[in-house]
């Protein structure tokens, strides 16, 4: 599975009723794609996973595919108790999805062993190949990802600790076992605050929440990346992203609150996020709409 680009995590809109508005959602994610992103992850983190129905989770996948229509690769979302990440993972497979973003299970910390009985119960769900998040009650330790690169269908690891430690550590322990072709992605919040360091250990490639809502800042970042112009990417992470990182820390969940925010701002009507997380007040709203002015004035 190749990707070639920022790897898109799209918003789940709902309508004022609470339920998921699939033309805005086809709308947004065409326009990602348009965009140039390298893959679509949708009811992934960003998509509200957390707060999607295993029904309502299919139905994203089914909508970002036939969207996408084979352009680039449709990762899905599959995770929390078990039987609901199977549910979904044999969902996403039955729309046509190209693989399974796994996240963490809910709330139960098990052991390595149990965290290995865990993704290979969702890659033994589907066809699907699977790509690992390391984050929350799913850390996986050097021995365990060693472990599961045996599996063909484990195809990726996804780092969501800043440990780069470990990361560094599992590059190196995947690579010992001849998976060349094993994917890397950092998967902080705001990745591109921390994405030069994740290149210099072997990890190059992102997902981009920004991307979501400001597609033409992302990109003028990740071309400066890619074309090793560090002034301009210096530029870019200054005067757009470390702003935008100081706003999402005052609240938590604002690494997906504000991307629906951005997108309202912007004409999108995405509507609010689900419970437990919380939209914007105005004076904070008013700050991200000049953190995008901002951005835009760097073009």
């Amino acid at each position: 599975m190749n990707f070639d680009g920022i790897l898109f995590f799209p918003v789940t809109p709902f309508t004022p009723d609470g339920s998921v508005e699939h033309d805005l959602l086809a709308q947004h994610i065409e326009r990602g794609v348009t965009a140039g992103a390298g893959g679509v992850f949708p009811a992934c983190g960003t998509g509200e996973f957390h707060a999607l129905s295993a029904t309502e989770a299919a139905a994203v996948t089914r909508t970002a595919v036939t969207t996408v229509a084979g352009r680039v690769p449709v990762i899905a979302g599959a995770g929390g108790p078990l039987g609901h990440a199977i549910e979904v993972a044999r969902a996403a497979a039955d729309a046509g999805a190209d693989g399974l973003l796994v996240l963490p299970p809910y709330l139960v910390g098990g052991t390595q062993a149990g965290l290995i009985a865990y993704v290979e119960a969702i890659a033994a769900a589907s066809d699907l190949p699977v790509i690992v998040y390391h984050r929350g009650s799913a850390q996986y330790s050097v021995d365990t990802m060693r472990t599961l690169a045996a599996n063909p269908k484990v195809v990726g690891f996804k780092d969501g600790t800043g440990d780069i430690g470990t990361t560094q550590l599992i590059v190196r322990a995947v690579a010992e076992t001849g998976r060349a072709e094993f994917a890397f992605f950092n998967g902080l919040l705001t990745a591109e605050l921390t994405q030069g360091a994740y290149r210099g250990i072997g990890v190059p490639l992102y997902s981009s929440a920004a991307f979501a809502m400001i597609p033409e800042v992302a990109n003028a970042f990740y071309r400066a990346y890619v074309s090793g112009d560090e002034e301009r990417r210096l530029q870019i992470l200054d005067g757009f992203y470390r702003p935008l990182v100081n706003l999402r820390d005052e609240t938590p969940g604002f690494g997906v609150s504000l991307i629906k925010t951005g997108l309202r701002l912007g004409g999108l009507p995405v509507g609010s996020v689900r419970a437990p997380l919380v939209d914007p007040t105005a004076a904070q709203a008013t700050r991200l709409a000049e953190i995008l002015d901002a951005g835009r004035a760097l073009l």
